[in-house]
């Protein structure tokens, strides 16, 4: 694992390559938002943003979609993985925000779990973006990255990865770093073909220098 000066200059360096790195999810209110983050889980972002475009002029309150049948509503986001579920739990969240919440969004972390279809994961992305709330959410690119730099260990689950991430980074750089990531995840240590030859960091990424060494370069 990298000790804290080379996660440091990990960071600066990603800082760098991704200074503008933003919540690329579209939205314009914490209520889109938590719609759109239930929407992502297992999809891409410019997917999601296609279906919210057309989503978001149809419905505009918790009451919106609870006035449709779940029929409709599956119908509406048919083109995201686990469409059914997801307009199972959207209905059921918005039920639970009119009972629970007078409609509107919580800013707790764990009062944002206690509606249905949201994690960890989306909870945090929520307090960070829609309220300013010092958070890192760890989806696949920044578990992806922070794995293969070092920053924790293989082993380590979401929440091990978050928990480290959390000791390692300055709270209130905490959301900045989770986007940067992200970026970083997303744009250049992909899944599949990360850019190791080109990447700044590669003298301190063991799985960098594995695959290069995999390449004879």
């Amino acid at each position: 694992m990298l000790n804290n000066a080379q996660i440091r200059y990990c960071l600066d360096k990603i800082g760098e390559m991704f200074p503008d790195a933003h919540c690329e999810l579209h939205h314009s209110n914490p209520f889109e938002l938590i719609i759109a983050v239930s929407l992502s889980a297992q999809c891409t972002d410019a997917l999601v943003n296609k279906v919210t475009k057309s989503l978001f002029q149809k419905y505009k309150t918790p009451e919106d979609y609870l006035n449709v049948p779940l029929e409709e509503l599956q119908n509406d986001i048919r083109s995201i993985g686990l469409y059914r579920n997801k307009a199972k739990n959207i209905q059921n969240l918005c039920r639970m925000l009119i009972e629970d919440y007078d409609g509107e969004i919580p800013k707790d972390r764990d009062e944002l779990t206690k509606l249905p279809g949201v994690g960890r994961k989306t909870a945090n992305v929520v307090v960070s973006v829609a309220f300013n709330i010092p958070a890192i959410a760890v989806d696949t690119h920044v578990e992806r990255v922070s794995k293969r730099l070092g920053f924790c260990r293989w082993k380590d689950s979401v929440l091990e990865v978050e928990k480290t991430l959390m000791r390692k980074v300055p709270k209130d750089e905490w959301s900045v770093t989770h986007h940067r990531l992200i970026f970083f995840g997303r744009y250049h240590c992909k899944a599949q073909n990360p850019q190791c030859s080109s990447c700044p960091l590669l003298d301190l990424c063991r799985e960098g220098k594995k695959r290069m060494k995999g390449t004879g370069i």
